[in-house]
């Protein structure tokens, strides 16, 4: 669409290249904040429907085989695999090879995700009770089972969708693959509130469907606009195919990890009391909140940048943009994660409790998230970092460290559950807690080897910059914190409301104060869409 496009190329190396992250980043940020609200909104929906019951449980477990379907076969890994590749395409001007890499691409993706999806159907039985939710009674297992084979219609129609989504943020234009979530939450709201009160939790299963439909088909438009050349080819031969799959090769395995990771999770949490799958996942999705809004908008951005600079071999440029987005994540997720951890308790007693979300509901909740908002920058960071090593065609080394990192969480998941429960403590907070501890230290370990392949990292500068984040982010805890024990004999809205008020005009006063620079790179990153 006219006037929503950034440039085409990369342009010119250094501040050109940042600037161009910054338009397009500001674009997908602002539709990221829309359709995160709306994530909310869609949580909002579902527990007022279903609280923190067995029936939420039954679809959160049913929805886990799907999504992995999804994200091993055309997920994170096909992305990180055919974006640059496809971008090798453009850089070299040949459109005609471009489009044949599509096309094989779209068609290998729905092919094979069709024919797992009607596998994973017709096993599902077996899966539910044996693998996913052995801790589930027959009739929670029976509804798993419904729900499962219903939403296994997604993973083929996001597979096609998330390529299409490559293609477009290839050619740098981001408003239509962020509008797709938009909507694709939209139909889960629709789920939750118009078919959920007569269908129950099938209504819900329903939405997904709906959303995952028009997740496709609003990015169309924006593919017959770049001059969409269809061919129905698999291409097998095909250079670029085998690059893309050379590529997918170990970053299938490591979300292969992470997605076992999340089964494990969710066979360890079948077995707690009921609810503590729910809970972790509210936790989660508020976790995610502003890790989607900050982090997911800018690596998105970045991504496209990094594999041109990268394949014009420009190091030096891929570092400073490199570093200079790192710093500017920083910035906006630790005084999130700060936030996040002093008013949990009043945010989750705003947002969900009500309806059939008690006060019961609300507790199990904010003591998840205590645990999972600790490494919501560690989160972030490896979001940024990961792609700069996809970029420049290296999916093993993160691959490695994921895989590794995924199993110290599920060692540690097993260890804290135990001393969680010894302590007396509601023991899914043990989850959340071997989570953030993993994610840290995966971050640690590659920021160590991206700083040994760019030959540095600008050390001091990041380190100046991190300590004047962390002053910053202390004053506004000890403020937020304080207005909002002020206030808590008053309601959850007012405590919280001024609470974050307050907290966020002492954090962009203080930042100012110590002479912080991320400010002004963040306020440009807004305004400087286009």
């Amino acid at each position: 669409m006219p006037g929503f496009e950034v440039m085409q190329e990369a342009g010119p190396p250094g501040t050109s290249a940042k600037a161009q992250i910054a338009r397009a980043a500001g674009l997908v940020m602002a539709l990221f904040v829309v359709s995160r609200a709306l994530g909310l909104l869609r949580e909002v929906a579902i527990s007022h429907q279903f609280g923190t019951g067995g029936d939420l449980d039954a679809y959160l477990a049913a929805f886990r085989l799907p999504d992995i379907l999804f994200q091993i076969v055309a997920g994170g890994a096909l992305a990180s695999a055919f974006i640059p590749t496809f971008a090798g395409y453009l850089a070299n001007d040949d459109e005609q090879g471009a489009w044949r890499l599509a096309s094989a691409t779209i068609n290998l993706v729905f092919t094979l995700t069709a024919a797992l999806s009607l596998l994973a159907a017709l096993s599902a039985p077996w899966l539910v009770e044996a693998i996913i939710v052995p801790g589930f009674a027959p009739d929670r297992q029976a509804l798993t089972v419904r729900l499962m084979r219903l939403m296994l219609v997604t993973p083929a129609v996001f597979g096609v969708s998330g390529v299409v989504m490559g293609i477009l943020n290839a050619r740098q234009h981001f408003l239509l693959p962020a509008l797709a979530p938009i909507l694709y939450n939209l139909g889960i709201i629709g789920g939750a509130l118009i078919l959920a009160p007569r269908l129950g939790v099938g209504g819900l299963a329903l939405g997904v469907v709906a959303g995952s439909v028009a997740h496709l088909l609003v990015q169309i438009p924006g593919l017959l606009r770049h001059g969409l050349r269809y061919r129905p080819t698999l291409g097998l031969g095909d250079p670029g195919v085998r690059e893309v799959g050379r590529l997918m090769l170990p970053r299938v395995a490591g979300l292969a990890a992470v997605q076992i990771n999340f089964l494990v999770n969710t066979i360890l949490a079948s077995g707690l009391a009921a609810g503590s799958l729910a809970a972790l996942n509210y936790a989660w999705l508020l976790m995610l909140l502003p890790q989607g809004i900050f982090a997911q908008s800018v690596a998105t951005a970045a991504f496209p940048t990094f594999s041109t600079q990268a394949a014009r071999n420009q190091q030096a440029e891929m570092r400073s943009t490199l570093v200079a987005t790192l710093r500017a994540v920083l910035y906006l997720t630790i005084p999130a994660a700060v936030g996040l951890f002093v008013l949990r308790e009043p945010l989750v007693e705003i947002i969900f409790q009500r309806g059939a979300f008690g006060e019961g509901s609300t507790q199990m909740v904010a003591w998840a998230l205590a645990f999972y908002v600790l490494g919501l920058p560690a989160h972030a960071l490896v979001e940024i970092v990961v792609r700069a090593f996809y970029a420049m065609h290296d999916t093993k080394t993160p691959v490695i460290v994921g895989v590794a990192a995924m199993g110290l969480n599920v060692i540690l998941s097993l260890a804290l559950i135990a001393v969680f429960q010894a302590a007396g403590w509601m023991p899914h907070g043990g989850l959340a807690v071997s989570n953030s501890t993993a994610t840290t230290i995966e971050m640690a370990v590659l920021l160590i080897l991206i700083r040994r392949r760019l030959q540095g990292l600008e050390g001091r500068e990041m380190g100046r910059s991190l300590l004047r984040i962390l002053l910053a982010a202390a004053a506004m805890a000890a403020v937020a914190a304080g207005v909002a024990w002020s206030l808590s004999s008053h309601s959850a809205w007012l405590a919280g409301g001024l609470a974050i008020a307050s907290g966020a005009l002492v954090y962009v006063g203080s930042s100012l104060l110590v002479g912080s620079p991320e400010p002004r790179a963040v306020w440009n990153m807004v305004r400087s869409r286009r």
